[in-house]
């Protein structure tokens, strides 16, 4: 398990953090892999203080559904 820190704009991190967004749509440059966390921190010019972390529950890296080298992961709020 890998902890990966991220930044994630408002609109994204409070779709996340209300749970209606289960998923991050990423380019696969860390290697993500099933059991790893995402540490996403709001980010807004800055970073605005706020973070939340999830699981990878699922990862999608299927180049019929995605663009090469970009995976969608299906993640869940750790509280």
């Amino acid at each position: 398990m890998t902890i990966h820190e991220l930044k994630i704009l408002p609109e994204y991190f409070n779709a996340v953090k209300s749970g209606v967004k289960k998923f991050e749509c990423r380019i696969n440059d860390r290697d993500y892999r099933s059991g790893d966390i995402l540490h996403l921190r709001e980010w807004q010019i800055k970073y605005t203080g706020n973070d939340i972390k999830a699981k990878v529950t699922y990862i999608l890296s299927d180049e019929q559904f995605t663009k090469p080298s970009m995976v969608i992961m299906s993640i869940e709020v750790i509280k």
